[in-house]
């Protein structure tokens, strides 16, 4: 595609709990299969992040076991992880610029612990350490970014009116582009700019020298899906039982269910236009069935300067394949990319998340000041 210098740039951030969305990741050649719980490795992986000049670092919570099938989590890496508040606490002390972002709940938590939790990672300054009406120093930020995930007509309306970047799951272009016009077309109600509100969806990533190399790799990643778990995925995904189907075999016709009909298609059309068999259909949805991005850096940096330029982004929040490499790739292949095409940071311009992602400091409701 046509490039041209513009004012719009790109913004990334590294979904890193689990440290990959995949099943199989911590099966892959190479890969730390311990990076979830090694704190040496997350602050490795956290200062690659902030070299290639990203955004933030986020970190998922979940208050129970992840909502999968017992056979997944019995042979997956992702139920096993440091309490988001820990880790991002030692995080910030080996790191200086990147965003650190962590689920927080209400519902288990009193606002004011999650407040004070939140206020004191946002960095001591160096000119003062004062006690103010929540016993500790107005952040920095004024407020930490308030950041939403969830797509749902409450969950829209609820990003419009007080969110200040969006967490969310678009399965193709013309669906985030909707997407992107709908929850900034509720913002001027709110009395908000449209630029006030960033969007940024999950994408998987998978790097390669070339094309063939790329989908090798994600083909290869999916092999490490173990059948157990694949099948208990697939199953949910088509609303339907299929660990008695013949494995080997292609994907018979599946009556309708109480499935969602957009995922279940979009799984159906993979078995049909791939020709997968329902093994190679249940390690594909058992790994990772979300948006996607498999290619070269060139052609990755394409498809994000695509979503940039027609609106269905102001960039994403990257998830990766395997760890180290999958960090390693994007930070050392893909971020280049971007930066010569004018669309990502050389440098940090500010010393905050809301400095990176150009968000107003809040004003102070009590002072003017």
């Amino acid at each position: 595609m046509a490039h041209s210098l513009q004012s719009r740039q790109l913004h990334l951030g590294a979904f890193m709990r689990p440290v990959s969305l995949h099943t199989g990741a911590w099966r892959f050649p190479g890969a730390w299969p311990d990076a979830n719980f090694d704190f040496a490795h997350l602050k490795r992986l956290a200062q690659t992040l902030e070299a290639a000049r990203f955004d933030a670092f986020f970190m998922a919570d979940h208050l129970a076991v992840l909502n999968m099938p017992v056979s997944a989590l019995k042979r997956g890496h992702t139920a096993t992880s440091f309490e988001p508040f820990t880790l991002l606490s030692a995080l910030a002390a080996v790191t200086s610029k990147i965003g650190l972002v962590a689920t927080a709940s209400t519902t288990f938590d009193a606002p004011y612990h999650v407040a004070r939790r939140f206020a004191s990672l946002d960095h001591k300054g160096e000119h003062y350490s004062v006690r103010g009406p929540l016993n500790i120093a107005r952040p920095p930020q004024g407020w930490p970014v308030i950041v939403q995930a969830g797509s749902s007509e409450a969950g829209r309306e609820l990003a419009a009116q007080t969110a200040e970047a969006v967490f969310t799951a678009q399965p193709d272009l013309e669906t985030g582009k909707r997407f992107y016009a709908d929850v900034k077309g509720r913002l001027a109600r709110y009395g908000r700019e449209r630029d006030h509100l960033k969007i940024l969806p999950g994408a998987f990533v998978v790097v390669g020298e070339t094309l063939d190399e790329a989908r090798e790799k994600r083909a290869l990643l999916d092999t490490f899906v173990h059948a157990e778990s694949g099948i208990a995925s697939l199953s949910i995904a088509l609303g339907h039982d299929v660990s008695r189907f013949d494995l080997d075999g292609p994907l018979p016709d599946i009556p309708e269910s109480n499935a969602s009909r957009s995922a279940r298609q979009r799984v159906v059309d993979w078995a049909r236009e791939e020709n997968l068999t329902v093994r190679q259909l249940a390690q594909r949805v058992g790994g990772y069935s979300g948006l996607e991005m498999v290619g070269t850096p060139e052609s990755i940096a394409d498809e994000m300067e695509q979503w940039l330029v027609q609106e269905g982004s102001d960039g994403f929040n990257v998830m990766f394949p395997f760890l180290p490499a999958g960090v390693d790739d994007f930070a050392l292949k893909v971020v280049p990319e971007l930066q010569r095409r004018g669309i990502f940071r050389r440098e940090y311009t500010g010393k905050t998340l809301r400095d990176h992602l150009g968000l107003p400091r809040p004003a102070n409701r009590f002072f003017s000041r």
